[in-house]
């Protein structure tokens, strides 16, 4: 897809971050002023005290990753590694899938996680790209943590460990239900937490379930209709009310994250410049040329070539700086994805 061209770059596999540092908080930072049309380094995540402003309003997305990657096998022992991505209906007992070899599963087949037998699915067929999966009980989180892994990112190319198990995880995470960590949450601790407090900032959450399409490559149907995969959201009352009366105020609202801010501008009503309470569901796509109004400032990672998270950050600043400042990040060691290092836009 040419358009996305702009967007395209190299990236040595030495700077993925395979895992995660000593210290969450002592990543590197770049630190991007979109109103100077400047960047510079902090150097540290933990450094962001030092561009904190008192009445800054830190805004986090509360959801946990679910334990939703599961090996499957079936009786003649073939392994189908699976990651569950959401229920059909509210009973829990349909779930599509990605699944790994269904070629070789006939209707019907009988699949249970590695270990566990107790836990019976039926393979259902195929909804496009995706697989379905049947069990004859109501599967919720808690049974996932019995016989799933935390599903980190395909591109780390690695088996799960006991660390990631802690470190995949925000010190936010509050409600199960994503398939992937809102990673911009990753580089906190609670000392840093307290320390911004300290300096007058606050923290207020929401909650958006992230789902698998968070790694998919961005298709021209997309791109022409200007919406993503659907994923769930919700805003409370209270950080509703705290949000506007922060605006109404002058205070700066940051978005911990790119997910975080795709619940924000979905909640946002320009015409009358205020958040609304709610639970829904967001496919907006933001991209270069949108009006990003519901926020002042924003953290986020690293991301892939032509993601729809770097034409979001592209939308929120614009695309020379974001790309100056990538290609800054790449010929200066910087680390990306998931476990990489950070960026503050404002």
């Amino acid at each position: 897809m040419d358009f996305l061209q702009e967007y395209d770059f190299h990236l040595p596999e030495e700077q993925i971050a395979k895992f995660p540092m000593e210290n969450r908080d002592e990543s590197r930072l770049l630190v991007v002023d979109k109103t100077e049309s400047k960047f510079w380094e902090a150097p540290l995540f933990k450094d962001i005290t030092t561009l904190v402003r008192p009445g800054d309003i830190f805004v986090y997305n509360e959801t946990k990753v679910s334990y939703r990657r599961v090996y499957l096998q079936v009786e003649s022992g073939r392994i189908h590694e699976s990651i569950f991505l959401e229920a059909e209906d509210e009973t829990n007992h349909q779930w599509l899938c990605i699944l790994k070899n269904r070629a070789k599963l006939k209707l019907g087949d009988k699949l249970f996680p590695v270990g566990f037998k107790e836990f019976e699915f039926f393979y259902q067929g195929a909804k496009e790209e995706l697989s379905i999966l049947h069990s004859e009980r109501s599967i919720s989180d808690s049974d996932f943590e019995i016989f799933g892994n935390i599903p980190i990112p395909p591109y780390l190319k690695r088996n799960v460990t006991e660390e990631d198990k802690v470190r995949y995880q925000t010190i936010f995470a509050n409600r199960s239900g994503s398939v992937a960590a809102p990673t911009a949450g990753l580089h906190f601790t609670e000392p840093l937490k307290e320390k911004l407090r300290s300096l007058g900032a606050e923290f207020l959450p929401v909650e958006l379930q992230i789902g698998y399409g968070t790694f998919r490559p961005l298709t021209t149907e997309q791109w022409q209709t200007k919406t993503l995969h659907k994923e769930n959201y919700s805003v409370s009352g209270p950080t509703a009310t705290r949000l506007n009366d922060a605006r109404k105020e002058g205070r700066r609202i940051i978005s911990v994250g790119t997910t975080t801010l795709r619940v924000l501008e979905s909640v946002f009503d320009s015409q009358l410049k205020t958040y609304k309470v709610g639970v829904g569901q967001t496919d907006i796509f933001l991209s270069p040329g949108d009006n990003i109004q519901s926020v002042q400032g924003l953290i986020t990672n690293f991301h892939l070539p032509k993601s729809s998270l770097l034409l979001l950050v592209s939308a929120f600043a614009n695309t020379r700086l974001v790309m100056s400042s990538y290609h800054y990040a790449l010929k200066n060691g910087f680390r990306f994805y998931s476990y990489g290092d950070s960026m503050f836009l404002f």
